[in-house]
């Protein structure tokens, strides 16, 4: 690079060779120019003074000094000729080596520029050929990955179909009967793998008592250390085969099965039912249907464990307020008045059972739900504890004082036996 100032404003600016090369020939040329010209004319200025001399002498000297004189001025015109040329001739080779020296400078520049320039476009390829390779080889294990994938999925499908229509031959085979087996055999399987730890004194066996005409598919019967029941369930179990040509309902079973519980004398009846598989309402989990028939429940098989312990959880805890009830009716005491009270602590007692009641449906709600619902079932089943509670405390609060309160006769008769004992 060259630093050149300007002779006008003084600035100075950068060029590379190639344009000091070409500034530095123009004015060379122009300088040579100027120079031959500028010689040229003092030469012509020599010869014209020369000649108005030679002129003047001519004039003066006559012919000989005439010719003297232009002897001499050709003489000095051939010397300042000679010399001007000679001059011209050396700052010419001088022009000319400098031209070589430039032209090898911009030879020498051209070259390393279009070598580097080669190198650079030899690292580009290189480049561009690395990433196509890199792109070849994305794509193979693309391929690859897709193939194996399709491989993978093409085999699970094979088998999946395999499996269907394993199951569809399976399920043709089986007539009606054969598929509701299928499912009492399912849900004995269930409860016996937990009947040792969760129900050791529960009686769980088919229904073959068929003297009334009709029997239930299973009876649940479960009761405690002293042989009071706690509670008692009515099961029947229902599904059909894919190929059946008429579809039953739920709904067509209900009635038998309120039937079959009345008259087995079970406090509860549950239909386990894989009938109307695209069913919403069946599909959430337990229904309850006591709107149409008393204690009486749908549910899948996948909810045959929870419904038994929802029961038997509810009966667990109205079981000693039975035995009081139980107790307070053996006694045959025939008062109006104590009747009346009876029926409101009857009806006290209803309204907190009742309670209680709703409690543990909101809770079987829950259930139905998801185990994240399980804090909801939590706080409804201690609600039904406190109501529970609030009629234990009213049947404790029962004295016989109370209960002969505005009775004479009650009270006369209970002053006699005091009486008696005293004596």
């Amino acid at each position: 690079m060259h630093e050149i100032k300007c002779p006008h404003c003084g600035k100075t600016f950068t060029i590379d060779e190639v344009e000091y090369a070409s500034i530095l020939n123009q004015v060379r040329d122009e300088a040579f120019e100027r120079t031959l010209h500028e010689r040229l004319e003092e030469a012509n200025k020599a010869n014209e003074t020369a000649l108005k001399l030679a002129t003047t002498e001519i004039t003066s000297n006559k012919d000989a000094e005439i010719a003297r004189l232009r002897e001499q001025l050709r003489s000095s015109e051939e010397l300042a000729a000679a010399k001007a040329v000679a001059g011209l001739k050396e700052e010419v080779a001088d022009k000319a080596a400098r031209i070589q020296t430039l032209e090898a400078e911009i030879k020498g520049f051209e070259n390393q520029k279009k070598l580097e320039l080669t190198e650079a476009i030899h690292a580009l390829e290189k480049e561009r050929d690395g990433l196509k390779n890199d792109l070849e080889k994305a794509e193979l294990a693309k391929r690859l990955a897709e193939q194996g994938l399709k491989e993978k999925f093409d085999a699970e499908l094979a088998l999946h179909k395999g499996e269907i229509a394993r199951l569809q031959d399976f399920r043709a085979r089986l007539s009606t009967k054969m598929v509701g087996e299928t499912l009492e055999q399912h849900c004995e399987i269930e409860f016996n793998r937990i009947r040792a730890t969760a129900f050791p004194r529960a009686y769980f066996e088919k229904d073959n008592d068929a003297r009334t005409g009709s029997k239930g598919d299973y009876i649940f019967r479960d009761s405690d250390e002293a042989g009071n029941e706690i509670v008692s369930i009515m099961f029947e179990m229902k599904n059909e085969s894919d190929g059946t040509a008429t579809k039953k309902k739920n709904e067509d079973f209900l009635k038998e099965l309120d039937k079959d519980r009345t008259e087995k004398g079970c406090e509860y009846a549950v239909l386990v039912s894989l009938l109307e598989p695209d069913s919403e309402l069946y599909n959430t989990g337990i229904v309850d249907v006591s709107h149409r028939y008393p204690k009486m429940y749908v549910i899948r098989p996948q909810f045959f464990i929870q419904m038994i312990t929802v029961l038997r959880n509810a009966s667990m805890n109205a079981l000693k307020y039975k035995a009081e009830l139980a107790v307070i009716k053996a006694q045959n005491i025939d008062i109006t008045h104590f009747e009346d009270q009876l029926e409101a602590f009857k009806s006290a007692f209803g309204k907190n059972y009742d309670l209680a009641s709703r409690r543990f449906q909101t809770a079987i709600d829950e259930i139905d739900k998801s185990i994240d619902h399980l804090q909801k079932t939590k706080e409804a089943l201690l609600g039904a504890d406190r109501n529970l509670r609030l009629a234990n405390d009213k049947a404790q609060d029962v004295t016989i004082k109370r209960l002969t309160r505005g009775n004479p006769t009650m009270a006369a008769k209970f002053a006699e036996l005091d009486e008696g004992t005293a004596e």
